[in-house]
């Protein structure tokens, strides 16, 4: 017989019995009216996105129609809005007669805009990297493309925060215009050049019309530079450098043949000689190869980008021109280059784009031992290190930037300090050169020695 087991009744539940709801906190009833009030809204704002998307162009060209009146136009416009209010409202003639002028200018300072202006703009800088002191010329060429003559226009293009300009003179269909402007380089930076607008309106400036050509172009204006001797082989051993002085039991630069001495490694030995030599003497003898050592310099530059270091903007220019100079030498010395000058920094790069990085650098918050650790990062093979700074680095300072560095890095630190006599001072693993002006970098850098 068998058995079936039921399930046990549950009861239903009691509505009497259901546990209260939690009352809402002010938070989340201020939380549930914001969504209730902005969700409408939300539907809306998706429901529109297609008449938004069609009428954006329509908006683009009457935000710029709107831009086309200066404020002295939206002025006058205002004005004569409220003097026509004003007559219709007292009944005065004056007032209706002052809107009507008002009206009247800016309509016809508007007819000065009308009208499409086709043209062929050419604009061009030679050179586009001078030193300071110099000068680029810059050159415009402007073409009428349209079939009616062009009147009159205004032409501007920006230089660094100045503008210039000048009045483009009438051109038949089909004429052209061509001058050249000369853009001095006084200080080192980089001025940027255009880009070339050309600009439609009244004489008085009620609307004016202004329609771009041209790409900005950068004219870089590099630091003084000063010729040094040949900085001489670095620290770091390479297959592909130079031959030093400095004897090595293992390179590829084959010097002599010296005895053995215990210790020397036995794959050098010059069995052919050692054999020649055993034959004339009584005994075994030996003979082993040695080398020069060659080297190849990776030299990096930090140049300290922080105004508390230097006593003057002059002080700054002479310390970029100093590190300028070095990195030069470096590259026709065809050494491994890496640049730091605060956030600006430079990996093997040609001389164009190491004078570059110079003519970019500025004042900002980069300390020295901050921009040394910088450099670690990106060149840790390094083999000579020079840090430039002003005069109110201290020796501490230097400490403190060296101890970014590997030991075995050679470490040379360049203090510029205007008026000062050549000073040295040396320490473990630094050694500290004080300078006056450009012009003593040949002299401590003679011999082409770093260290």
């Amino acid at each position: 017989m068998t058995t079936q087991i039921r399930p046990p009744k549950i009861p239903a539940a009691d509505p009497s019995r259901r546990a209260p709801r939690a009352k809402r906190g002010p938070k989340a009833a201020l939380r549930l009216a914001f969504i209730e009030v902005t969700l409408p809204l939300r539907r809306a704002w998706f429901a529109t996105a297609p008449i938004r998307e069609a009428v954006r162009p329509y908006l683009a060209k009457l935000v710029a129609g709107v831009q086309v009146v200066s404020a002295l136009g939206w002025t006058m416009l205002g004005a004569a809005v409220v003097f026509a209010a004003l007559g219709a409202r007292l009944g005065w003639r004056e007032f209706s007669y002052l809107a009507a002028v008002l009206f009247f200018l800016v309509g016809g300072a508007a007819l000065f805009a009308i009208g499409r202006t086709r043209l062929e703009v050419g604009f061009d800088v030679a050179p586009k990297r001078i030193v300071v002191g110099d000068a680029a010329a810059v050159q415009f060429s402007v073409k009428n493309l349209s079939s009616l003559p062009l009147l009159p226009i205004g032409l501007e293009f920006p230089v660094g925060e100045a503008v210039a300009g000048f009045t483009l003179p009438a051109l038949a269909p089909g004429g052209s215009f061509e001058d050249v402007a000369v853009v001095p380089g006084p200080r080192r930076g980089v001025i940027q050049l255009g880009p070339v607008t050309t600009q439609r309106g009244d004489p008085f400036g009620v609307v004016r019309r202004e329609v771009t050509w041209t790409d900005p172009i950068d004219l870089f204006v590099h630091p003084r530079t000063v010729p040094l001797e040949p900085l001489g082989a670095g620290l770091l051993r390479d297959l592909e450098g130079r031959t030093t002085r400095d004897i090595s039991m293992s390179d590829l630069a084959f010097h002599t043949l010296r005895d053995y001495v215990p210790g020397d490694d036995r794959r050098y030995i010059h069995w052919r000689s050692s054999a020649k030599y055993s034959g004339l003497a009584d005994g075994e003898r030996f003979m082993v190869r040695q080398f020069l050592d060659t080297r190849r310099s990776h030299i990096a530059v930090v140049t300290d980008v922080e105004r508390a270091s230097y006593n003057s903007d002059e002080e700054f220019e002479v310390a970029l021109s100093v590190g300028a100079s070095i990195a030069i030498r470096a590259l026709a010395d065809e050494m491994d280059l890496t640049l730091v000058c605060g956030e600006h920094a430079a990996m093997q790069p040609p001389p164009h784009l190491a004078l570059d990085t110079y003519s970019r650098a500025d004042y900002d918050g980069w300390e020295l031992a901050a921009a040394t650790g910088r450099l670690n990062h990106l060149a840790p093979d390094a083999s000579v290190v020079i840090l430039i700074t002003g005069p109110n680095c201290g020796f501490t300072e230097f400490q403190r930037a060296r101890s970014f560095l590997p030991r075995e890095v050679a470490t040379l630190a360049l203090r510029v300090n205007l008026g000062s006599r050549i000073s040295l001072q040396d320490s473990v693993g630094l050694t500290l050169v004080s300078i006056g002006r450009l012009a003593d970098l040949p002299r401590v850098l003679a011999g082409g020695q770093l260290i």
